[in-house]
């Protein structure tokens, strides 16, 4: 089959054009900008890919003469307009910016501080978090955030199973520089971020009302997380640590049983009780490793999980939700072996 890719030249765009190449039931890729008026080549914007692909001019119509299905790996802000005529259409789209991630138009504006989709588009989007949902059947598909995918992992056995005070949720999360996309900033140049960490968008980042929004689903009565992100010097992965207070009468067995009975069948998670993940066995995958444990003395849960920001937290998901939107295996186009050493 023929997809288009619109947004190749962004961190996650790259990566998932790169997966998309070998995935076995794609044929071609059809590459598309959104902000240009001719074609241009893609050996002259990334000649590292060694590609003499050509980058479309945006045009809905074309998109959609010559493809089954279209990703968006576009900023926040984009598909707010870009995709209404493929939702219109009921025209296949898997969605990686934000833009359709949150139900209600308020808190998207009060987070991204930008005009959000009509309440009507929004109701047609899923939100494809594919541990938990299948997005068989499904036109929009909204891609989940990195930092949103990394901590609703590690807290749902608990919150799914009540087994946590649902006001005691505290996460300390953790990213490396590619999760803040390719533009310039103080915060990324390399003489700020080498042998540095730097707190950043502390109590504001806008994959919280993303993680309230899922946690809420499955218990109404989480009001809110404490959510704390840290730039670390390095390029790729994402560490949440993330820590609840367990209720009075919960005990390690229910802890092991949850994330057991959560993850045993999963393909990409791996959840382990007092074994911590490393940031580096995960990089260059699409796996989530996860390592929990109750302390017995304070009696709060500490789950400490890992990702690649660009495979399980943004092009690797997108790949999960393509393969189930057309009825492919889970693992196909992911069996991906990582560069070693890292």
């Amino acid at each position: 089959m023929n997809v288009g890719l619109v947004g190749v030249t962004g961190y996650s765009g790259s990566v998932l054009f790169e997966l998309l190449l070998r995935h076995p039931n794609v044929d071609q890729v059809n590459l598309y900008g959104h902000a240009q008026t001719e074609a241009q080549s893609l050996e002259t914007v990334m000649p590292q890919l060694r590609r003499r692909d050509n980058i479309l001019p945006y045009n809905p119509a074309d998109i959609m003469k010559n493809n089954q299905m279209v990703f968006f790996a576009t900023s926040a802000g984009v598909t707010t307009e870009l995709a209404k005529p493929f939702i219109d259409a009921n025209f296949p789209v898997i969605d990686l910016a934000g833009d359709y991630r949150l139900k209600s138009r308020d808190v998207y504006k009060k987070w991204y501080k930008k005009e959000a989709p009509s309440t009507e588009y929004l109701n047609k989007s899923h939100y494809g978090l594919t541990d938990f949902t299948s997005s068989k059947g499904e036109t929009y598909v909204s891609n989940p955030g990195c930092y949103a995918t990394s901590t609703i992992l590690a807290l749902a056995p608990l919150v799914q199973n009540h087994l946590i005070d649902p006001t005691s949720i505290v996460v300390d999360a953790k990213s490396g520089t590619s999760g803040a996309g390719k533009k310039l900033t103080q915060l990324t140049h390399f003489s700020q971020t080498n042998e540095n960490l730097q707190l950043y968008k502390v109590n504001q980042h806008q994959h919280i009302p993303e993680i309230v929004q899922q946690l809420q689903e499955w218990d109404e009565n989480v009001p809110y997380i404490q959510f704390t992100t840290t730039l670390l010097p390095l390029t790729r992965g994402i560490m949440a640590s993330c820590y609840a207070k367990a209720k009075s009468d919960v005990t390690e067995k229910d802890v092991r049983d949850a994330f057991v009975r959560t993850y045993s069948d999963d393909t990409f998670v791996n959840a382990t009780e007092g074994v911590f993940p490393a940031l580096k066995q995960v990089v260059g995958t699409n796996f989530c490793d996860i390592g929990y444990q109750l302390n017995p003395v304070t009696h709060q849960i500490v789950i400490v999980s890992v990702i690649d920001n660009l495979l399980k937290g943004a092009a690797g998901q997108a790949i999960q939700n393509f393969n189930q939107m057309f009825g492919f295996e889970p693992e196909t186009g992911l069996n991906l072996i990582p560069v070693l050493p890292i």
